[in-house]
């Protein structure tokens, strides 16, 4: 049996790794050693460069076929987020855990669409279930008293803020709309939700929650059904989501892709094209097909509201034409 001298930074002691029949070796064997690590890299004694290890499937490849893995120090390859650093104490070493102080404030949210029975005893009741209520109003007509179907509630702490804006809301038997007034000047807010993309189909709701939790609160996570190789994940603070950006992470031994997830407002955007064309097309005797999603409360499981969505592969698309052709909204 061959085995493969391997350590997690370079000049560091080295662990021998057995090689399988074949030659090659398992990522599997390398992650059990080394939890996190997604690949191999070594440096070439003639250029001195730093040559990556040609990896497919679950498996590593030696860098030359006739003299196999040779005499070079290899070392691992961690995701960005998950290169473990000496001086690391974490229990828990497949990923860093990001807990990003913010220093954004409570600020008033306006709550849309509440039924004209509701009351502020009852509205304020309702909030306090996510958090103290500093303040819970309800906008009434001057002369008739009668309540104008919408009313705004602020919070003491910038968490349970997060929560309310993360979740949606049936108060007094009607879905209501929560979210930070435009007048307040964040029209703009930073978005909780990222985009997951490169998703194979064992990899379901909870290995995304398991992963995602180590950088902060997860709120939700959507998969669409039938699968099309890309998620959703709602985390509870902003600038976690974000952090995440542009990054790839490796579950379950796959790498994926994480992204910003199309603001609301473009998917509007892009649904009112769709119906303009859909109007269009019918004024000339053509019909198309827009089936219409149901509205059960969304899940913790990856069970989502559907609006409107395309029945074509996203899988053969690109992250922003896939989130484009698949619009949801709402976590738990």
């Amino acid at each position: 049996m061959d085995f493969v001298q391997v350590s997690e930074e370079e000049g560091d002691e080295p662990i021998e790794l057995p090689a399988e029949e074949d030659g090659t070796l398992l990522l599997s064997t390398l992650q059990a050693q080394f939890p996190g690590s997604c690949g191999l890299k070594y440096r070439n004694l003639d250029t001195k460069a730093v040559r990556g290890v040609r990896s497919n499937e679950g498996r590593l490849f030696p860098p030359s076929v006739e003299s196999g893995w040779g005499e070079y120090a290899y070392f691992c390859v961690f995701p960005k987020e998950n290169k473990r650093k000496s001086d690391d104490n974490l229990e828990n070493s497949t990923a860093k855990t990001k807990r990003i102080e913010t220093r954004l404030r409570c600020t008033d949210l306006i709550v849309l669409g509440l039924p004209w029975k509701t009351t502020e005893e009852s509205l304020r009741e309702y909030f306090e279930t996510y958090g103290e209520v500093l303040m819970a109003q309800i906008k009434k007509d001057t002369k008739s008293g009668q309540s104008k179907g919408f009313g705004f509630v602020r919070f003491g702490s910038y968490d349970a803020q997060m929560r309310v804006l993360t979740n949606r809301h049936l108060i007094d038997g009607r879905w209501c709309e929560v979210k930070v007034p435009n007048s307040k000047g964040m029209g703009h807010q930073v978005p909780c939700k990222v985009f997951v993309g490169r998703c194979t189909e064992d990899i379901n709701s909870d290995d995304l929650r398991e992963y995602f939790s180590k950088f902060g609160e997860v709120t939700d996570v959507f998969i669409p059904r039938p699968f099309r190789a890309f998620s959703f994940v709602t985390f509870l603070d902003p600038d976690v989501a974000q952090s995440l950006c542009g990054e790839d992470h490796i579950i379950k031994g796959v790498s994926v892709h994480v992204s910003n997830a199309a603001p609301k407002a473009e998917q509007n955007r892009n649904q009112q094209v769709q119906s303009y064309n859909y109007n269009s097309a019918n004024s000339f005797g053509m019909h198309s097909y827009h089936p219409q999603g149901n509205h059960m409360n969304p899940g913790r499981n990856g069970h989502h509201r559907g609006r409107q969505f395309s029945i074509l592969d996203g899988s053969e698309r690109g992250p922003q034409q896939c989130q484009q052709l698949w619009w949801t909204e709402g976590a738990e």
